[in-house]
């Protein structure tokens, strides 16, 4: 009788009681919009589930300092409209190390860390398989602006990044046609081309440049730029991603080659920054509560992903082994459009 007079959260708790207590969260690598979301619905779903919340500040760099915090729900008020990560990140080489990995599982022990929620990508995942390797229960939430972890359709803080880059490189299409002038326009993607491929759907580029094609030809370009020139066109915009770099030497080139004036503009880390989308907000809000849940039915090693649709989990170790390639429709689409 005692038992059916039990609540359904004192059921829930009694449950979990020799399994999840105290949850850890923590944002690894490099930050993107979204992830105080993220952050906001592990802490107010696991304390809605009975449990302790700690916060560990600067990633794994932080865990192994032992700059950990409580987090109640007071502490993620006000948060999901931020960029960046209230948490802050940072990039730790010493999780590279059985050393580092060994500490770091010790310390969420020391501290009853019994399941840690990275929030993150392909590298913080790898941290993350190192510790529920060593015992500590966790679940990888992913963020990224780079879009490049094969296992999901979708990584927080994309959307954001996307969108800040659209709209900075139509300011820039203003000032080029006003000028007649070749523009080349830098955007982050170090060693994937899906915020460059978007944008130059997105933007009606001319050209894109892309790491998952390094063998562009440039006097094609220029070739193109000369034949647009002469068809009267008032503008040239080529997307170059960060992986392909170079874009003031090749500003120079393009214009000692066309005679047109040629500017190249960075972008940089303002795609990292800003107020992040309805839609960032909400996949990062969905992924977090999904995490802590996935750790209260007793499921380490995984990570959440979206995938055709619908929210789902991967082992880390299948995750981290997909590869994922610009897909080439796509990618023929943006070619044919700029024609």
């Amino acid at each position: 009788m005692a038992e059916n007079n039990m609540s359904d959260k004192e059921r829930y708790l009694d449950e979990i009681e020799d399994s999840i207590r105290t949850i850890g969260v923590l944002t690894s690598g490099g930050d993107a919009p979204g992830m105080n979301a993220a952050i906001r619905a592990v802490v107010r779903t696991a304390l809605s589930r009975g449990l302790k919340v700690r916060g560990i500040r600067r990633g794994y760099h932080g865990l192994l300092k032992e700059e950990i915090i409580d987090l109640s729900a007071r502490d993620v008020s006000d948060t999901i409209q931020r960029g960046g990560t209230i948490l802050q990140t940072a990039r730790c080489q010493s999780m590279r190390t059985e050393e580092g990995q060994q500490k770091a599982a010790a310390i969420c022990k020391k501290y009853g860390i019994d399941g840690l929620v990275v929030i993150g990508g392909d590298g913080s995942f790898a941290g993350a398989q190192k510790l529920a390797n060593l015992g500590v229960n966790t679940v990888g939430v992913p963020g990224t602006i780079d879009l490049d972890i094969a296992c999901t359709d979708y990584t927080i803080g994309f959307d954001t990044a996307v969108n800040t880059a659209m709209e900075a490189i139509d300011k820039v299409r203003d000032t080029s046609t006003s000028h007649e002038r070749c523009s080349i326009i830098e955007v982050m993607g170090r060693d994937a081309g899906y915020l460059a491929l978007w944008c130059g759907i997105a933007n009606g580029a001319e050209r894109i440049l892309m790491p998952e094609e390094h063998d562009y030809d440039e006097s094609a370009i220029i070739a193109d730029i000369m034949a647009n020139k002469k068809r009267g066109k008032k503008n040239y915009i080529i997307i170059n991603a960060e992986g392909i770099g170079d874009s003031i030497n090749m500003a120079k080139r393009i214009e000692e080659a066309t005679g047109i004036e040629t500017r190249a503009t960075i972008l940089g880390h303002m795609q990292r920054g800003g107020s992040p989308t309805c839609k960032d907000r909400v996949y990062a809000s969905i992924m977090g509560a999904m995490a802590v849940d996935l750790l209260c039915q007793g499921k380490t090693n995984r990570v959440v992903g979206y995938k055709n649709g619908q929210y789902v989990d991967f082992d880390i170790e299948e995750a981290l082994a997909m590869k994922k390639a610009i897909p080439q429709y796509q990618y023929d689409v943006a070619k044919t459009l700029a024609l």
